[in-house]
Order: C-alpha cells, then structure tokens, then sequence
C-alpha cells in the first residue's frame, strides 16, 4: 500500500463500504458503489487504450462521472486533467494542447467547442461524452460513456501503484494561461489530501495508519466549489480519507438560498466555500435562512481556501450561526496551505495591515533580497512566502517557470509563488499580495489585497478590486473599482475616514469605479486585467 490516492480510497473502502461517501443531488452512493464505478471507469479507460501515466481531460460540470474517472484514472496510475468549463476558444486548445491531453471525457454540450479546436489539438484522439449525441458528437467520432462502462468489469484488477505517481492540478492563478502545477502523489497527499494529522501536526507514518482515520465518526461536508477547481478536488481527497458523507453543489450557478436549503437538508456539519465570492451571498442569504424557519443547527465549521475572506461577512455568520467556528486558510496550488486562523464569536480579531494568519510548521518567509529565512521578530522587512516540505516537482512542460518558483536554498527546497508577507509581533502572517500587481505610488509600495481588506471592512462595500493606474505625478495612482451592496455610490469623504484606522493615508484610493459586479474567476480571485480595463475604458 502507497500513499497514493487509488490505494487509500480503497483502503477506506475496504473498511466502511456501507457508509455513504457522495451525494449529488438525488444520486447517492455508498464507498462500496463509488469503488466499484470507479472500477468500471477505469477499466472503461483501458478499452480505449489509456495507459500508465497518459493524460485524461475531464471536461465537465459536477456530476458523479467527475468523480468517478478521477479515481478511476488513478487506479490505472493515469492523470486527470481538471478543464475549466468556463474556458473560450482560445483557452480551451492552450490547455489540451499542453496538457498532452490524449483522451476526453465531456459533456455532450461542449462538443461544438471541442469541434472548433479539433485540428489545433491532434494530440487529443479519444473523445468520450456524458449525455445526448449531437451532430457535433457524431463528427467528433466521440464514444458514450455509458455505452462503454456498461459492461465493464466491477472488479479491482490493477498493477501496483507508487506514491511517485504523478498528480497534476491546472490552475489559472491572477495573471497569464493556466499552469499545469505536478505533484508527486505522496506529496499532494502530505499537503493537500490530510496525510498530517490536524490534531498533532504530524505526519501518518504509514497509509495504512492514515487509512484507519476513516474509523472514527462520520461528519458529512458540503464542498462548494466545482470539481474543476482544486480546493473541490482537496476536499473530497479529505473526505474519503476520513470517512465522510461528501455533499456536492448540483446546481450550475451559484445560488446562494439553495445551498442553505441543502445544509438544511442534509444537516451539513463541515462547510468550505471559496472567499468572499461564495460567502457574501451566502451571508446575505441569512435573513432567508431565518424567515423560512430554515434548521442549521448542525453546521459546525466554515472553511474558507483559496480566496481572502473578509471579516465583515465573518461577523454576519457570527451574528446568525454565533457558535460557528470560522477556519480562514490562505494558500495555493503551488504550496497548499501557507497559514490559517480560527475565527469565533468571541475571539474575533480586526487585521490591521493585512490579513493576519498563524504559521504553520512548513511555512516561512524569505528575504526578497537574499532568499534567507526572515527572524519571526523582524516585523520590518517584507518577504515571500514560501513553504517547504512536501512541495510540488514544478510546471508541467514549462522549466523556466519552474526554476522560479520550486528553489533548492542551502539544501533546502522551497515553493515561492510570489506572495509577499511579513511577520508581525506575534509571528503571525501578515499576508501582503502577489508583487507582481503591487502598486508603485509615490515612491511607495502598495499591495492591492491590504487596501481591499479596508476597503471592504466597510459595510456598503459589497467587494471591491484596487490597481494602479499610470500618473504623471505619482507614477502610479491607487484606484479602486467597486461594488456597493445596495448598489448606489458610497461617499468618499465617508469611506476614507472609516478605512483610515485600517491604512496609512497614502494607501487610499485617490479615485473610485463603481460597477455592478466585481469578476472574479471561478475560484474567487481578482480579475486585475479586468479591473484595469474598467478604470482606463
């Protein structure tokens, strides 16, 4: 046995078979049903000639044959490509062509597009489709799904796998084409899939010892984000691990009443969402939850990955659900978590300077100068973020990329995204933004995500994005776009009196954008190229 996905999900399995691992919408299965259509999936990817370490794309919305070829192409030690449903043209043949995408499973509704991009991407031979035929199915000479996994074998019949297997996760970041980011299976497992144990911080020495975690009581979850998305991926990793009922949002677009409806429902205990973007209407939703005697009693925690989460929209959980307990983690594809903090009704903490997040064992900072490790009581000096331990081998197909961000110092190996952060008095995070988007004003350096912060402290702020824009004077000027909650302008004077107790002067704005929503990618982070365009347009 390996730390590998395909070897403890059947370790889990093999133990609790009759306990309900999934639920989406009105399908619900047990370990034991998962098991064994993840064993006709993979068997499925065999028939079509799907070898060891080949690259499957899935293309599609959340469904239950999401997750079935997942973990069917790991049982085959296969890779999974993640396709953002959202992809245009463009984007779409970038990543099957990078990806070295051989074989497809999709929805029938995105036939059209894969019909467009079929010449730029000969790579891609195979084509299986979820759903109806179309006549863009029929020139694309695409396979069904349920035809081909009818009669194939329920049985696990596999060569053995290794924890050296790879696992590779794109993802679209702030700024540029998505990165394919490749972990070794154990690696991802460490990090990511719950292989250190949150009670000790410890590492499970062996996976059979992970495996038995799955024998203490069952919680079950609701993931929000869609499977294409890697904090959707981590969680259910998590769930199965541990033995947990996962619930998956069915529903194409956020709404927001629904999903309290479902918590309701399914008396959900563990909640992860992605930032502000699921948890503003969330939030907002509240009053609904109560004037519809709605029960949400069983919800427990609330996790947020992957996106800032503003306090203002914590203390509205806080003012209908007072014993929540809010986990805050920041984070990314490349590091997995960096930091993380508890947020309860009476140990609520204003951030001032930016979001403030204890430090893990693995995460540190380095100089931005010398790439040493920063002393937690320097408070002074803004570094990077970086994380060490189980990190990720690098870039699918792109070195110089990889050379940047996954460094070996003094013979130690760090993953540096870019993040910068500092350290406060009491060896906190401070977390500062990409340097990548900071702003140059007046000799300063400003980091957009620490105005944002303030910005939306504000309690008609229903989100904002902060950029600097070109300035004879000032180089660049600090600009903010925003989104109002009741959709009418805030006043200026109104909303730097209230943000001056949160940044320094010269951090404010010196003009606003209103608009009528702030875009965001699916995972909830900035849209900066956007927000540049809706202030110079």
């Amino acid at each position: 046995m390996e730390f590998h996905v395909a070897d403890l999900f059947e370790a889990v399995v093999d133990k609790i078979p009759s306990r309900g691992a999934i639920v989406l919408g009105n399908k619900r299965l047990t370990f034991s049903d998962l098991d064994k259509e993840a064993n006709k999936a993979a068997h499925m990817l065999e028939s079509i000639g799907i070898k060891k370490g080949q690259h499957i794309g899935i293309y599609a919305y959340n469904c239950i044959e999401w997750i079935e070829v997942m973990i069917g192409a790991y049982k085959i030690g296969a890779v999974p490509i993640n396709i953002n449903y959202r992809y245009v043209e463009e984007e779409l043949a970038y990543l099957i062509e990078n990806a070295d995408i051989e074989a497809i499973v999709y929805q029938s509704e995105f036939s059209a597009l894969l019909l467009k991009i079929k010449e730029r991407t000969p790579k891609l031979k195979k084509y299986v489709h979820l759903g109806a035929l179309n006549k863009e199915v029929s020139f694309l000479n695409s396979q069904s799904y349920k035809d081909l996994i009818y009669d194939c074998s329920e049985e696990r019949s596999f060569a053995k796998r290794s924890g050296n297997d790879l696992y590779v996760l794109y993802t679209g970041g702030t700024t540029g084409l998505p990165k394919g980011v490749m972990w070794r299976q154990e690696d991802v497992i460490m990090t990511l899939g719950g292989g250190i144990d949150h009670l000790s911080g410890e590492k499970f020495l062996s996976p059979e010892a992970m495996s038995k975690k799955c024998l203490s009581e069952p919680i079950t979850a609701l993931a929000l984000a869609p499977l294409m998305h890697g904090a959707a991926q981590w969680q259910t990793f998590n769930s199965f691990f541990s033995g947990w009922k996962l619930i998956l949002n069915d529903q194409r677009s956020f709404n927001a009443k629904y999903i309290w409806e479902l918590i309701s429902k399914e008396k959900v205990q563990n909640l992860t969402i992605t930032g502000d973007a699921m948890g503003r209407p969330l939030a907002d939703a509240l009053p609904y939850v109560k004037n519809e005697g709605l029960n949400i009693d069983s919800l427990i925690v609330l996790s947020s990955t992957a996106a800032i989460f503003s306090p203002t929209i914590k203390d509205e959980f806080l003012k209908y659900i007072p014993d929540l307990m809010i986990i805050d983690g920041v984070g990314s594809s490349e590091t997995g978590s960096t930091g993380m903090n508890i947020y309860q009704k009476d140990q609520k903490k204003k951030n001032f300077g930016g979001p403030a997040f204890n430090r893990p064992k693995h995460t540190i900072i380095l100089d931005s100068k010398t790439l040493k490790p920063l002393k937690e009581d320097d408070t002074e000096t803004i570094g990077y973020l970086a994380r060490t331990g189980n990190t990720p081998i690098g870039y699918y197909k792109d070195p110089k990329k990889s050379s940047e961000t996954f460094r070996e110092i003094d013979k130690v190996r760090y993953s540096i995204p870019g993040d910068q952060a500092k350290y406060n008095s009491k060896g906190e995070i401070i977390l500062l933004g990409r340097g990548s988007v900071s702003i140059n004003s007046g000799g300063e350096k400003i980091f957009p995500e620490e105005v944002e912060a303030a910005l939306k402290s504000h309690p008609k702020v229903f989100d904002c994005l902060v950029v600097g824009i070109s300035d004879k004077k000032w180089g660049e000027r600090v600009t903010a776009v925003i989104q109002s909650r009741d959709g009418r302008e805030i006043n200026l004077k109104e909303l730097k009196n209230y943000c001056k107790t949160y940044i320094a002067s010269y951090k404010f704005p010196k003009e606003m954008r209103y608009v009528k929503g702030i875009k965001r990618s699916p995972s909830g982070k900035p849209d900066y190229v956007w927000a540049k365009d809706q202030v110079t347009k």
